[in-house]
């Protein structure tokens, strides 16, 4: 599934052909994704001009001058397409302007386009309980510490929910626990705080790593520009099982609610 830094890759990559420019036609091929498209999604879009683009979590954001917003989550294997032609087998959407046609391409169908009016942070029902931009400066230790207060779950467990964290998932969970030298079986209230002022920053910094290099590429992802994204020749543990860690360890995989976690039992505690 796309991660946050998949979703930022994508917001970037679409902001050269949508920022400033006039959606001059919307076109839906089939009636859903993972849930219908809006109604009337071509008929408040079109003719608005795009002002600006942007994420939250793993959503991305297109903002019209109408105050209307096309939120966008690309599920299992969504992406989007900017190299124009005609539309393919998966593509359930396009948006045009004067000089570009641009489809929303989902093999698996997962995703979801949805549209709200005002300010989307407010009025989409998604946003309202997510916990902060792990990017941000609200994303702290000190605030994670309280998130965390006396609650006994597995801190991956607890990373990876939203209302704590937004958008972190699980390859860059993984990678940023090793960054820390943290279990991800410790009870997330038992990691002291100074293990918190270490994880902080490797959790940016592994996003910031991901960005950089476009994302990791799993499955079917890939740029709105068709690139691969790299970061995967990178990781630390992330689908590495058996082999070495930097420590000199040994990478094991367990499952952890349905999710393979990798890490080094070694110098992960």
């Amino acid at each position: 599934m796309p991660e946050l830094p998949e979703v930022e890759t994508t917001v970037r990559g679409l902001a050269p052909f949508l920022e400033g420019q006039r959606l001059t036609a919307v076109t839906t091929f089939r009636p859903d994704l993972r849930r219908p498209f809006p109604a009337d999604l071509a008929q408040r879009l079109t003719g608005a001009t795009v002002t600006s683009l942007s994420r939250r979590a793993k959503y991305g954001i297109v903002s019209t001058d109408r105050d209307d917003h096309m939120i966008f989550h690309l599920g299992m294997s969504g992406r989007w397409r900017t190299e124009g032609g005609e539309a393919g087998k998966h593509d359930h959407l396009l948006v045009e302007t004067a000089g570009h046609r641009l489809f929303l391409h989902d093999p698996r169908r997962f995703g979801s386009v949805d549209l709200v009016s005002g300010d989307p942070l407010v009025m989409f029902p998604a946003f309202v309980t997510l916990g902060p931009e792990p990017l941000s400066d609200a994303f702290d230790a000190v605030d994670l510490a309280k998130a965390l207060a006396g609650r006994r779950a597995p801190i991956k467990a607890m990373l990876l929910d939203q209302t704590v964290v937004a958008g972190l998932g699980n390859i860059y969970v993984c990678e940023a626990l090793n960054m820390a030298r943290i279990s991800p079986t410790k009870p997330a209230a038992d990691v002291s705080k100074a293990k918190l002022a270490v994880l902080v920053p490797a959790i940016k910094s592994v996003l910031i790593a991901a960005i950089a290099a476009g994302g990791s590429t799993l499955r079917d992802f890939l740029s709105p520009e068709g690139d691969l994204g790299y970061f995967a020749k990178d990781w630390r543990v992330y689908g590495r099982e058996g082999q070495a860690c930097e420590c000199g360890g040994t990478i094991a995989r367990i499952v952890q609610s349905g999710r393979s976690t990798f890490y080094c039992p070694k110098c992960q505690r």
